[in-house]
């Protein structure tokens, strides 16, 4: 059990990818076709040709994100691991990878998601922002002064926060007084991973309630907890609550090597996962799943 694929979540994005797959590889345009027609939209062409600017739209990245992912992972016919992981949105593709989600159902409740998180916190209300230079512990103790939330335990030096706009920037500055490198506002039309994202998770929560979600054909290492998950109810409680609560990729990292796991494989656009690998764990190397 050497390696676990691993599948990115928003940031990844960049116009054209999967041109390529979707010309030349037949099960590639097959996810993308049904992905379209499951949204009754050719995110397709958005994703081909953008403009960017709408391809980072949260209601079209998630599940363009995603829609890349899987063609890739089905394109390459590599075959899938014992366990698999996916940051943020990538936890959906993780369980539409291993067949515990459809790709139609995927794109559905990933567009849902988009929207519903943008319905929950108007433009220009939410920031989130990195702080790259402090460890984990000292963005919590800013945090808890400022009454932000810590959206993604990335790697140690590498956090992310989120929340309303005005209290981001003010713990942006204390992390600078603390001796952040850097603190910096991501590209995001949305807060991410936050208590202001609470009616969408009810709206997550309400939409799950219809959805079947099989027992993964792998076991899902868990953005909630960073430890094994394969029970339907519990994935469904746990998607519901990662929209309100931070992303727990290093200790999800370190889980996999607990595991035995020697290697992520990315599968999917970028290469943000496979940067992070070596800098959680020196034990485990990276490497992105090339077509």
């Amino acid at each position: 059990m050497p390696s676990i694929l691993v599948f990115p979540g928003q940031g990844s994005q960049a116009v054209g990818m999967g041109k390529d797959l979707y010309e030349n590889n037949p099960a590639a345009r097959a996810v993308f076709d049904e992905v379209d027609d499951a949204l009754n939209q050719k995110l397709s062409d958005i994703i081909f040709n953008g403009p960017m600017e709408d391809l980072t739209l949260t209601t079209n990245v998630q599940p363009a994100i995603m829609a890349v992912s899987i063609a890739m992972l089905r394109a390459s016919g590599v075959p899938l691991t014992e366990y698999v992981a996916g940051h943020s949105l990538g936890e959906y593709t993780a369980l539409c990878a291993a067949g515990a989600l459809s790709v139609a159902d995927t794109a559905r409740l990933l567009r849902l998601r988009g929207d519903a998180m943008q319905r929950a916190v108007p433009v220009g209300e939410g920031l989130t922002a990195v702080i790259i230079g402090l460890d984990i512990e000292k963005v919590r103790e800013i945090c808890a002064q400022t009454d932000c939330d810590v959206a993604n335990d990335n790697s140690p030096g590498q956090v992310v926060i989120s929340g309303a706009k005005d209290v981001v920037e003010a713990t942006m500055a204390a992390a600078k007084e603390a001796g952040a490198k850097r603190a910096m506002p991501l590209a995001l039309s949305v807060p991410v991973h936050c208590r202001i994202q609470a009616p969408a998770a009810e709206e997550m929560r309400t939409a799950l309630e219809s959805i079947e979600i099989k027992v993964p054909q792998a076991i899902l290492i868990s953005n909630k907890t960073a430890a094994p998950m394969s029970g339907p109810e519990e994935i469904k409680e746990a998607l519901v609550y990662q929209i309100t609560h931070g992303v727990h990729w290093r200790e999800s990292v370190l889980k996999m090597h607990e595991l035995g796991i020697t290697e992520t494989i990315e599968v999917g656009p970028g290469a943000v996962l496979t940067g992070l690998t070596p800098r959680i764990c020196a034990d485990m190397t990276a490497k992105k799943l090339e077509i």
